[in-house]
């Protein structure tokens, strides 16, 4: 009776073998894409960390630099005219903070989308597999 069977025990080996090996293809894909991940995650973090390290060196120094100028301009005029340099500085500080908040918005806007290389690879994974995505 069991030569009768239609499968026989060298093509179910065969066919256990063809899965094991599909496994370990997927798992091998799923280990590289983890792998993009977190190499996409760090190099965010750095970035990220420097970006902010020397955006608030920049921003204590320029700080000062500004508080420095403001205050030559209204003792300069302050026989004839503090209260327009007084004026005048703020005016400058206020456009000068406006243009750095629209800078600030305009990157934040311009950036990738974080993990975008590994949304991408997972696409192009599930359309070689037959996916519908």
């Amino acid at each position: 009776m069991d030569n009768d069977s239609p499968v026989s025990s060298p093509s179910r080996e065969g066919l256990l073998e063809s899965v094991r090996r599909m496994l370990a293809t997927l798992l091998t894909m799923a280990q590289t894409r983890l792998e993009l991940v977190t190499t996409e995650i760090s190099e965010e973090l750095n970035s990220i960390a420097l970006i902010l390290l020397w955006s608030l060196v920049a921003i204590f120094f320029a700080g000062l630099a500004v508080l420095a100028l403001g205050a030559l301009v209204v003792i300069a005029l302050w026989d004839s005219y503090r209260l327009w340099a007084a004026g005048g500085v703020v005016i400058v500080f206020a456009v000068i903070a406006a243009f750095s908040l629209w800078r600030v918005r305009s990157t934040i806007a311009s950036r990738p989308r974080l993990l975008s290389a590994t949304i991408a690879e997972l696409r192009r994974d599930s359309e070689a597999l037959g996916g519908d995505r």
